[in-house]
């Protein structure tokens, strides 16, 4: 009797999914990951699947959602579901925050409001992260409710107060700033990024103000970018306390890609504009300029009016303010 039921649910689940648009692997794929499914009546499985239509995942994003963790048909709508988008619902302040973190990372709805997302929201709150931030930074990266605050996260937090950012809630505005740091493992990527960092001349103090100012540098591949762009700037002339500069400065230039970005905008400032290489080293923020929108308009107006100016005179400031500088 007990077979005949699973069976007949199993059956009626197989007609749910392909109503909806599921081809067989994709079907096969879901009842691997998640055996309750076998058990699962179509009704429910369709209340909650009209629940989360209705709290705003676009139909066309619901099999991708589902797809991602199909355990949220099975779970307990009142018991489960409805408690967490409610809790998640207070952390937001856009339409359709709460929907876009559930589509993005759907597991968060099988985790508990009191065992995982209150101990989440004190944790960051100890760190100092202000309440609205903390309901962006979740919203964001849903995926921060998977991980264990007293292995995982306790970890990074130890690494960055390792990095001297111990004072007046430094390691929160890291964190709000990137949220994402969290997911990656000290051993294996932040330290050897810090160690590389060092390596090239970072003092302590500098290795504080590139983590403050864009800690996602922490989280990228030494071999696979900072290796390459680092060797790129010594070819291009730079002196190792001038790149030291330049990546306090400005530190995405050492993630930046060379052949699109970096290689271009020195050619231009080199070839086209007829100025030294290091001029950059006294304005690094030379590399956030658009080549095509900024840089060649900008030097094409000063050069048809024979005006000359510091890099940073040129750049630094907005299009209203360029024009009244330069009499326009």
């Amino acid at each position: 009797m007990e077979i005949s039921s699973s069976h007949n649910s199993s059956s009626s689940m197989m007609w749910f999914f392909k109503d909806r648009g599921f081809d067989d692997n994709s079907i096969q794929g879901m009842f691997r990951k998640c055996k309750r499914l076998e058990v699962v009546h179509q009704e429910k499985a369709n209340e909650n699947w009209e629940y989360l239509r209705s709290i705003g995942i676009q139909e066309r994003k619901l099999p991708s959602t589902v797809s991602k963790c199909p355990k949220i048909l099975a779970l307990g709508l009142n018991e489960k579901i409805v408690p967490m988008v409610e809790c998640l619902k207070t952390l937001g302040t856009k339409p359709h925050e709460v929907a876009s973190a559930i589509a993005k990372f759907p597991h968060i709805l099988s985790h508990s409001v009191e065992e995982k997302l209150c101990p989440l929201l004190a944790f960051f709150q100890a760190l100092g992260v202000p309440e609205k931030q903390i309901g962006k930074m979740i919203l964001l990266n849903p995926r921060l409710i998977s991980y264990s605050i007293e292995t995982k996260m306790a970890e990074i937090v130890d690494f960055l107060a390792g990095l001297g950012l111990n004072k007046d809630g430094m390691i929160g505005k890291v964190l709000v700033k990137d949220p994402y740091i969290m997911g990656y493992s000290v051993e294996k990527r932040l330290g050897p990024t810090s160690q590389f960092l060092k390596s090239i001349g970072l003092a302590e103090k500098d290795l504080q103000v590139v983590a403050m100012n864009f800690p996602s540098i922490l989280s990228r591949d030494v071999n696979k970018l900072l290796v390459p762009n680092h060797a790129y700037l010594k070819k291009c002339g730079f002196q190792d306390r001038q790149i030291v500069d330049l990546v306090v400065g400005f530190p995405p230039i050492l993630i930046k890609s060379i052949q699109n970005s970096l290689e271009p905008r020195i050619k231009f400032l080199v070839d086209v504009m007829g100025r030294q290489v290091d001029e950059v080293v006294d304005y690094p923020c030379f590399f956030r300029h658009g080549l095509k929108k900024k840089l060649q308009l900008r030097h094409k107006f000063l050069k048809q009016r024979n005006l000359s100016c510091s890099l940073s005179e040129m750049l630094d400031c907005n299009e209203k303010k360029f024009q009244m500088k330069f009499g326009l």
